[in-house]
């Protein structure tokens, strides 16, 4: 198993935000919607925690995604619906230093043997993350 300091895990991608948690969500939540993408879900694990009497570092996630991007995805490979829709965790990690994270496209097309014309319908998720953290 990789460090939590490596930037991939299993393809598991990782981007420095200069932004908050707060600030970087809310970047994302407009990019999504001016970019038609559905946000299914905000998930508030922090806020969740601090409800249940505990303490974590700010951690959020992302749920979105485009049934015309997403369909022919699932018609060539059933088998990715279990990683749909596409999903970005925003966090603080243990350095207080926020990051962006997601599975990375070419992971997730080869967990699913995805064919590479269809790697444009998930490759999204690299360009929110990144323009998100910029």
């Amino acid at each position: 198993m990789t460090s939590s300091s490596d930037n991939k895990i299993d393809g598991f991608a990782r981007k420095p935000s200069n932004y908050s948690v707060d600030q970087t969500v809310q970047r994302l939540q407009e990019m999504l919607r001016s970019n038609g993408v559905t946000l299914f879900a905000l998930v508030d694990h922090s806020g969740g925690a601090q409800k249940a009497g505990l303490q974590m570092r700010p951690t959020k996630l992302l749920i979105f995604g485009n049934p015309k991007g997403g369909t022919p995805l699932m018609i060539a490979s059933p088998s990715i619906a279990i990683d749909l829709p596409l999903k970005i965790l925003v966090y603080e990690d243990e350095g207080a230093k926020v990051r962006v994270a997601y599975n990375s496209s070419r992971y997730l097309q080869t967990r699913h043997h995805l064919p590479e014309e269809l790697l444009k319908n998930i490759a999204i998720v690299e360009t929110l993350a990144a323009e998100a953290a910029q």
